[in-house]
């Protein structure tokens, strides 16, 4: 399998009407870190030379948030999509990001901002798949159960993906298809853009779908391949606040799982919330009603909890704190802080201190 550049579009632009919120969809809040910031770590295990995100409602908002909080590792650049005409059109503005005389063989991995379950592993495994069998399109599909509102996979006499059918496109016997679109693809690039022109917008939703790049493909006499995602689950986007509570439920049981294998020990895992950022050593007891947020770290062999919620604070070795709110505030070794605690930003507990009860701290606490 020989080397071939890697790039990736994250598509972005969406309004997501269904969210209900003055707050961009992409932007929306999981175990403290915004939906897209989850959908970029999952380019992770790439070896990626560019990211391309595609925005447009609240533009200016996505992106300073990825200037603010992307990783700095990756270089991520952003282009607009001013009128949504559909993922096929949003696909071609995309490519206007990369240079005209920056021709290659590459690959190109599109997927949509709004999948913050998708794990590294499962796109690696996409862009493997994709090179040894040299094709020209892979996409990445699940088997559900209830697949109303999917794009369906129809496959050739062959078994190999002929089309993907829109459910507002679908006849009866394509709609009865379990296989389903996840709208994540690796292509590659060379053939990416000639499929987008032959594009047409007649469909039901009057739009330009970037799943009919893979019709035009197989058409055309290119190999186009699948890969059935292992868990179905995490492929699933996020479309209203129901859907953001359930991804939100399986990321943090999914956080709290690593963080348990690693040594923290949890009485309660289902009443235990812990962000993204946090930071936990060995031997730390987290007691139910525990909620770790931002920045928080927190010291080997310390006892959280019960009911004790800390934002961005720093929480010293075999310290113990229990129905408490912090923010901003240093716990020193050995501390007892708690029960009914708050401690203000910039307050600090000394090392070995002994709160007591309704005890209140402030920046001036030493």
């Amino acid at each position: 399998m020989s080397f071939r550049p890697l790039s990736a579009v994250v598509m972005a632009a969406g309004e997501g009407t269904r969210m209900r919120s003055e707050r961009p969809k992409p932007l929306h809040v999981l175990c403290g870190r915004p939906m897209l910031l989850h959908v970029i770590d999952a380019l992770s295990e790439l070896p990626l030379e560019r990211v391309v995100v595609v925005v447009g409602h609240g533009a200016e908002r996505v992106v300073k948030t990825l200037q603010d909080l992307g990783p700095p590792e990756l270089v991520i650049d952003h282009v607009e999509q001013h009128v949504q005409r559909g993922t096929g059109d949003a696909a071609s503005v995309a490519l206007t990001a990369f240079p005209d005389d920056d021709i290659d063989d590459g690959d190109i991995v599109v997927l949509p901002g709004d999948t913050p379950l998708l794990r590294p592993e499962t796109l690696a495994l996409l862009v493997q798949e994709h090179r040894l069998a040299d094709a020209a399109a892979t996409v990445l599909t699940a088997v559900v159960p209830h697949p109303t509102g999917y794009g369906r996979i129809v496959r050739d006499k062959d078994d190999r993906v002929r089309a993907i059918v829109e459910e507002a496109d679908a006849n009866a016997a394509e709609k009865a298809i379990d296989e389903v679109n996840t709208s994540i693809y690796c292509f590659r690039r060379s053939l990416l853009a000639p499929a987008l022109r032959r594009l047409s917008p007649e469909n039901a939703q009057g739009e330009y779908y970037l799943s009919d790049v893979i019709g035009v493909l197989h058409d055309a006499g290119y190999p186009v391949i699948s890969l059935i995602a292992e868990d179905g689950g995490e492929t699933v986007g996020v479309n209203d606040r129901n859907q953001l509570a359930t991804a939100e439920g399986a990321l943090r049981a999914r956080t709290n799982e690593r963080w348990m294998r690693l040594g923290v020990t949890m009485l309660d895992p289902a009443r235990t919330y812990i962000d993204i950022d946090v930071t936990i050593e060995p031997d730390v007891t987290l007691f139910p009603g525990t909620m770790l947020h931002g920045h928080t770290v927190v010291g080997r062999g310390a006892r959280i909890g019960p009911d004790v919620r800390l934002i961005d604070c720093v929480v010293g070795h075999d310290a113990s704190i229990e129905q408490t709110v912090g923010q901003d505030a240093e716990v020193g070794t050995g501390a007892i802080v708690g029960p009914f605690a708050m401690l203000r930003p910039g307050s600090h507990v000394p090392d070995g201190a002994r709160t007591g009860a309704f005890y209140t701290a402030d920046g001036a606490d030493d």
